[in-house]
């Protein structure tokens, strides 16, 4: 799902952009992503602040921005992570109440950048005609990804360019189904619950 968001983005290499909701699973799958199709700088932003510091300590053009929801305080803490305004932005946040962050990742682009929606927030994003139109931003949703993203993504494994190790895999039997319920429920940055019928 992250990847999709990231090729709608049109993330070039070299580029700096922020994954807001970096600090759950498919914002820490963002910017694995992110530094795989060559980002110059990845800000993995969030309100967990030691589940970014672990997505930090990824690669060194990683930086964590734990956000507060205070916008203006948050777009300072993004600005900072990103050396500047950034390129792109990809928000992930799930079953949000509040969009506060997702408006100060936007607030963090440059003239021009684009920000993509994949999240489920429920809350309206508040953004006047005006901030749009003077700063030429794009906001755009995406939903999944398109029919040749599977294939792309497989490639960046096979290729050695994605690297998965990080990632740390809890696979559970199928007999205990409710046990890998539970473990997933807890799941935070780099944590992956698997079923298989056949774990030991």
């Amino acid at each position: 799902m992250s990847f999709g968001g990231l090729l709608r983005s049109g993330l070039q290499p070299g580029e700096t952009v922020i994954v807001n909701g970096a600090s759950g699973y498919f914002g820490s799958a963002g910017v694995l992503l992110a530094l795989a199709m060559g980002a110059g700088r990845v800000v993995a932003a969030g309100g967990d602040r030691d589940a970014l510091a672990d997505v930090a300590a990824l690669d060194p053009r990683v930086r964590a921005a734990c956000l507060t929801g205070q916008i203006d305080t948050d777009v300072t803490t993004l600005t900072d992570a990103a050396a500047g305004r950034a390129d792109r932005a990809l928000d992930l946040l799930g079953r949000a109440t509040s969009t506060a962050t997702t408006l100060s990742t936007l607030r963090s682009l440059r003239r021009g950048g684009r920000l993509v929606l994949m999240g489920s927030a429920e809350a309206p994003l508040e953004i006047t005609f005006g901030e749009m139109l003077s700063n030429d931003w794009d906001v755009v949703g995406c939903f999944m990804y398109p029919r040749e993203a599977p294939a792309r993504l497989a490639s960046l494994v096979a290729s050695g360019r994605l690297d998965l190790s990080p990632i740390r895999v809890q696979v559970f039997p199928l007999a205990e189904l409710p046990k890998a319920i539970e473990a997933a429920a807890r799941m935070r940055g780099l944590d992956l619950v698997a079923v298989a019928q056949d774990a030991p």
